[in-house]
C-alpha cells in the first residue's frame, strides 16, 4: 500500500509541477518544489498542496536568471534541431544528435540541482555542484537520470496523458539519485511496505 501512496504522490507532484512550470520562468523552483514534495512524502513530512506552493515560493528567490537561461538553452537546442531537420544540411543529423545529447546533459544538471535544493540554498552554487556531480562525482547517477528521461520521452510519446505521472516519477528518480549520492542509507527503495 505504501508504494501505491508513493505513486500517488508522484502523480500529485507531476500535476503540481506542470502547473507551476506554465509561466516558464518558474522552471527551477517548480522542479525543486516537486522534488521537495517527493522527499517530504518519503520522510513522512507534510505533502499538502499549500506546502508545495510555499516551497515553490521559497525556491523562486534567486532563480529567475538561471530559469531564463535554462529555458533559452532548451529553445536554442530545439531551434537548431528543427532548422537542421528542415534544411537538410549535410552532417545535420550528427549536429542534431549532439543537440539532443546537450539537452539531456542540461536536463540532468537541472534535475540534480532541483533535487539538491533546500530552503536558503543559492541556485548558482547548486547548479555548479550539480554539474560537478553529474560529470565527475557520480556519473552513474547521471546515467540513471538520462535513462529516466528516456523513459519519460518514450512513454509520453506513446500516450501523452501519462506526462503527469511520468514527470513525478522523473522527480522521484532525481531525489533517489541525489540521496544515493549523498546518503546511501536513506534510499527511496528502503521504505517499509
Amino acid at each position: 500500500m505504501r508504494r501505491f501512496a508513493l505513486f500517488g504522490e508522484c502523480l500529485t507532484a507531476g500535476l503540481l509541477v506542470a502547473l507551476a512550470i506554465l509561466p516558464v520562468v518558474t522552471l527551477l523552483p517548480a522542479l525543486a518544489a516537486g522534488c521537495a514534495h517527493i522527499r517530504a512524502h518519503v520522510d513522512g513530512e507534510s505533502t499538502a498542496i499549500r506546502t508545495f506552493f510555499t516551497r515553490a515560493g521559497a525556491a523562486y528567490r534567486g532563480s529567475l536568471g538561471l530559469s531564463l537561461g535554462v529555458v533559452a538553452g532548451y529553445a536554442v537546442l530545439a531551434g537548431d534541431v528543427l532548422i537542421l531537420r528542415r534544411a537538410g544540411v549535410p552532417g545535420g543529423g550528427l549536429v542534431a544528435a549532439a543537440c539532443v545529447v546537450a539537452a539531456a546533459a542540461l536536463s540532468v544538471i537541472v534535475l540534480r540541482a532541483a533535487a539538491a535544493w533546500s530552503p536558503g540554498a543559492q541556485w548558482a552554487q547548486l547548479v555548479r555542484q550539480a554539474a560537478r556531480r553529474a560529470v565527475t562525482g557520480d556519473p552513474s547517477g547521471s546515467l540513471l537520470l538520462v535513462m529516466a528521461l528516456g523513459v519519460l520521452v518514450v512513454v509520453t510519446w506513446q500516450l501523452l496523458p501519462l506526462v503527469l505521472p511520468m514527470l513525478g516519477c522523473l522527480l522521484m528518480a532525481a531525489v533517489a539519485v541525489e540521496r544515493r549520492h549523498g546518503r546511501p542509507d536513506s534510499a527511496l527503495g528502503q521504505a517499509p511496505v
